[in-house]
């Protein structure tokens, strides 16, 4: 396993160069600059700005340039936000979208992955048919619909909870983002427990068990729960990467200081080095964490164990 996970690591380095690349180019690809929303900005006062940060150097020194600090540990100065870097903007952000992120990943598996139980033991029943609905709602409905009611109904019309803001990630504040975050990965836990679970439970070895006279919940705990794991592990992989790195939308609707949020005024600001950190981010994130599930899933699964 030990091996199996250093490959993968080794893996990860091309993968990452090559992520970098593609982000490097494509963000200059688009039209706009940096300094081109500085209003009445002098033409003198651009130029000393573009040799400030090294971009009127050719295109291919420039990327030569981030691949040397990006090895030296240094994600560079953002253009956008005046005396602060890139590094500092995200470990500003970034504890924000962990928290966002995994409490609604955490809230989203448990109570997922209860719907999706209940609903395969009761199979075609109206408790069956009512989590699968809810469950295709969820996943029909984006969160830029369902962030909004929530607020509405709950912030406007009721009063109970805050419309906005983050207050130092106090309850009261994060409980409508994180709802409205977790739902779709709530409703697609829920799906994919449900039809994993429906494939053990006719599973000749749980036939077995059952006809051994083992009890109904050992047959569940022992026999059944494990192998419908597999395939929620594999979905939490990216799942959990995205929520964390923040939803773009949610953050914005609730004007939370994430990295999601960042992220949008980056590229409205063509703040090309800031575009680049949270990509390296989250691109960094997404091959750890489906390092972790791959290793998870061979615990749950010795015959898919890596040598």
């Amino acid at each position: 396993m030990l091996n199996y996970a250093l490959r993968r690591l080794l893996v990860a380095v091309p993968t990452l160069f090559v992520i970098v690349t593609l982000a490097f180019f494509l963000i200059r690809i688009a039209p706009g600059g940096p300094f081109d929303l500085i209003p009445d900005l002098d033409p003198t006062a651009a130029e000393n700005l573009r040799k400030a940060y090294d971009l009127d150097k050719p295109l291919v020194e420039q990327y030569g340039n981030y691949l040397w600090r990006l090895a030296n540990g240094d994600l560079g100065p953002s253009l956008a936000y005046r005396d602060r870097t890139v590094a500092e903007l995200i470990a500003e952000g970034l504890p924000v979208s962990a928290q966002l992120g995994l409490t609604a990943m955490v809230l989203g598996l448990f109570a997922g992955m209860l719907c999706g139980i209940v609903a395969a033991l009761r199979k075609n029943s109206a408790v069956d048919f009512t989590v699968m609905a809810i469950a295709m709602a969820g996943v029909g409905i984006p969160t830029f619909v369902t962030a909004p009611l929530l607020t509405l109904f709950f912030g406007l019309y009721l009063g109970w909870l805050p419309l906005s803001g983050w207050n130092n990630g106090q309850f009261a504040h994060i409980i409508l983002p994180v709802v409205a975050l977790a739902l779709p990965t709530l409703a697609g836990i829920a799906r994919i427990t449900r039809g994993s679970m429906l494939e053990s439970l006719g599973a000749d070895y749980v036939r077995t068990a059952r006809a051994k006279g083992l009890p109904e919940w050992k047959v569940i705990s022992r026999h059944v729960l494990r192998p419908a794991c597999m395939p929620v592990v594999s979905y939490l992989g990216p799942a959990i990467a995205g929520a964390m790195t923040g939803s773009v939308v949610i953050e914005t609707i609730f004007g939370l200081p994430g990295i999601g949020r960042a992220f949008v005024e980056g590229a409205l600001n063509r703040d090309y080095s800031l575009i680049l950190g949270i990509v390296i981010v989250y691109a960094t994130l997404i091959i750890l964490l489906n390092l972790l599930a791959d290793i998870i899933y061979g615990y749950l699964d010795p015959r898919v164990r890596p040598r």
